[in-house]
């Protein structure tokens, strides 16, 4: 298939669930942003026929003391992670599955919160663009401790720009439970500028925030907002992203650790 064709095909699948998005979200209500995958996406995806594997971790040594819901789990030296199980499609289409999901709370013990699906829509050969986009779609089905809803969704833009050694993305991310009108949607934005000493190494920081509703956005001291400090390592088996996040508002996690093991588990052979 040509460059021209498959741009063209990424083209109109993405029209299509634009469109998908909006009537989705015309149902949606706001959802609080959970802390299972601490990541910003840079339109990265598996190569076609390839399946990896993505292990995430993070620990919260010092975070609130109370649920976020009646009912929910409580941060403050609690454990949550997942393992992320991505298969690419196409160069512009990676499919994923999320499970288990899982926790490890002082108030609880070990728990299964749920699983996630996503689709994940990326301009072909993201890292050797200049500017590069893409959008994430995930379906969550959650626990009752884990999430007031049931079922919940996320909406992910993806921009950056690549600039010799810098790299510049934003994830506007819109999280949404199927209620309450498009206003209700939940904007919890991410951002990352990484400078890369080489191929295999990099550093950067990222900064996390739950700002409420688009409806009616919470006062600042209401608001969630972590900065961190990230750093990035491609090793020969496996790649490595790890980092420390403060919280700078009193509706933060005052200290949060994270890890991220990833590596492709098999390729289809050609």
């Amino acid at each position: 298939m040509s460059k021209r064709k498959t741009q063209a095909r990424f083209r109109s699948w993405l029209r299509v669930w634009v469109g998908v998005v909006v009537v989705v979200a015309a149902l949606c209500r706001g959802a609080a942003a959970q802390t299972d995958e601490i990541q910003v996406y840079d339109a990265s995806i598996a190569a076609p026929g390839t399946l990896s594997l993505t292990l995430h971790n993070n620990y919260t040594p010092r975070g609130q003391s109370t649920p976020a819901f009646p009912g929910g789990l409580i941060p403050d030296k609690s454990l949550n992670g997942v393992a992320e199980w991505a298969y690419g499609i196409t160069n512009w289409f990676e499919a994923g599955l999320y499970l288990p999901l899982y926790s490890v709370s002082k108030d609880r013990g070990a728990t299964i919160n749920g699983g996630k699906i996503r689709m994940l829509f990326v301009a072909p050969n993201a890292d050797k663009r200049t500017f590069f986009y893409g959008i994430n779609f995930e379906f969550s089905y959650n626990t009752k401790h884990w999430d007031p809803s049931t079922v919940t969704s996320e909406i992910r833009p993806i921009a950056g720009l690549h600039l010799h050694r810098w790299d510049f993305i934003v994830n506007p991310i819109l999280d949404n439970s199927f209620a309450g009108g498009f206003k209700s949607l939940d904007f919890a934005p991410a951002s990352r500028v990484a400078y890369n000493f080489s191929q295999k190494w990099a550093v950067a920081a990222e900064e996390y925030a739950d700002l409420g509703t688009l409806r009616a956005i919470y006062p600042v001291d209401q608001q969630s907002h972590q900065i961190w400090a990230v750093f990035d390592h491609a090793a020969k088996w496996v790649n490595i992203e790890t980092g420390v996040g403060f919280g700078l508002t009193s509706a933060s996690d005052k200290l949060t650790l994270k890890l991220i093991l990833s590596r492709d588990l098999r390729a289809r052979r050609h």
